[in-house]
């Protein structure tokens, strides 16, 4: 099954520093929803299964989320802000920690959860961009959702098959 879209991302680049949309990435950066949690929740479960081919597959969608990461967070930087793991909510920092991870090892549970988790990036992404004017912001993140909705119809199919 490919889980990988053979198209190259846009250049890291930014309109001009703004703290807002750098908060806006934060958000899902390392919120616990975000990519950061993403690539915890991936590592542990191809640790857990012992579905070979569940397995290649989420090692296959985590280099795509360390690649998200790393996009972030030097979007983050461009933006004038700074990538710590933390996000702002209700007005104060939450840092991530490692309760924001799901730790079953059941297969159609992690596929529940894979699936939830890709629907709510997506929305997230696609909320971020009804708030975004940096054009250059908005065309990462356009990327991104074609990846995210990769993953989306993967974790769909794996989930029927079980």
């Amino acid at each position: 099954m490919n889980s990988r879209i053979k198209k190259d991302y846009p250049k890291i680049k930014v309109e001009r520093k703004d703290k807002e949309v750098s908060d806006i990435l934060s958000y899902l950066y390392t919120s616990k929803e975000g990519v950061l949690s993403f690539i915890h929740q991936y590592f542990y479960e191809i640790i857990v299964l012992d579905h070979e081919e569940m397995r290649l597959i989420l090692k296959e969608i985590l280099l795509t989320e360390m690649n998200h990461f790393e996009i972030l967070g030097k979007l983050i930087r461009e933006l004038g802000g700074v990538p710590v793991f933390a996000t702002k909510e209700f007005g104060r920092e939450v840092y991530w920690n490692s309760d924001f991870i799901y730790y079953d090892q059941d297969l159609e549970t992690i596929l529940d959860i894979n699936l939830e988790w890709t629907r709510k990036m997506i929305y997230n992404l696609q909320m971020s961009l009804t708030t975004i004017e940096d054009m250059y912001v908005k065309e990462m993140l356009k990327r991104f959702l074609e990846d995210e909705y990769l993953h989306l119809e993967i974790f769909t199919k794996l989930s029927q098959q079980e």
